[in-house]
């Protein structure tokens, strides 16, 4: 990771901090950051602050050998509407520690696990008697932070992105609802969210009380328009 920022850090940026947003590498930065200030290596910071205070015990950068019995495929999209196997759970990388401990990427987890994680969020850093967060320190990172509290498309030309633009804003890590009506999806302002590279995805809904998870494994994102479905049919059950 410390060999990956010191190359980033001899490339020119692709503009000046903050006229314009783009999703990058820079929470790869923040791991390396976390690093150095907490003089942790970034897997075992997040094992000993993280992981084992939440009880998030099949959540890391390696698949032990004792559970690739339980670690899922993952598939590419093809051309003709078909799917091709990327990564195989009896050859994958997960199955050694490939050294690199990414802030941005690259960890292995369960549906089980990562709802302890956006339960602590959704309880504003608190999740079973054990406290991550301070509830002011979730306030922060999940409020728009873009200029003038614009959003996404306020803040230039559109590119590759795992959220709408229009009506969404960013936090600190997170996008960030800002207006359901123009961002064209049910959901309520204040609502945070994430996808991954296999088209999960995962928002919290302080509003509602309300957090989802959506696992699945096919490359690349949003091949299909599973996630926008998946919040029409989660927001059309709230009846009360």
């Amino acid at each position: 990771l410390a060999e990956m920022v010191s190359k980033l850090a001899g490339i020119p940026l692709l503009f000046s901090p903050g006229s314009r947003w783009s999703y990058s590498v820079a929470t790869d930065v923040c791991g390396h950051l976390v690093e150095l200030i907490a003089d942790t290596p970034f897997d075992e910071f997040l094992e000993e602050q993280i992981f084992a205070p939440l009880g998030m015990t099949d959540t890391g950068f390696v698949v032990p050998e004792d559970k690739v019995h339980r670690f899922a495929a993952n598939y590419d999209r093809t051309s003709d509407n078909g799917m091709r196997l990327i990564d195989s759970p009896e050859s994958s990388p997960y199955l050694q520690d490939r050294g690199l401990h990414s802030g941005g990427g690259g960890l292995v987890s369960t549906i089980h696990d990562y709802y302890k994680f956006a339960s602590m969020l959704l309880n504003q850093g608190e999740h079973a008697g054990t406290r991550i967060l301070g509830r002011k320190t979730v306030e922060l990172m999940t409020s728009n932070h873009l200029p003038n509290n614009g959003d996404l498309t306020s803040m230039g030309q559109a590119v590759f992105s795992e959220t709408p633009y229009d009506g969404i804003g960013f936090g600190l890590g997170f996008s960030v609802m800002l207006d359901p009506a123009t961002a064209q999806i049910l959901g309520s302002p204040g609502e945070f969210a994430w996808g991954g590279a296999a088209s999960t995805y995962f928002f919290v809904d302080p509003k509602e009380d309300m957090l989802v998870i959506f696992m699945t494994q096919l490359m690349p994102s949003s091949s299909y328009p599973i996630r926008r479905e998946m919040r029409v049919l989660a927001y059309q059950s709230i009846i009360d």
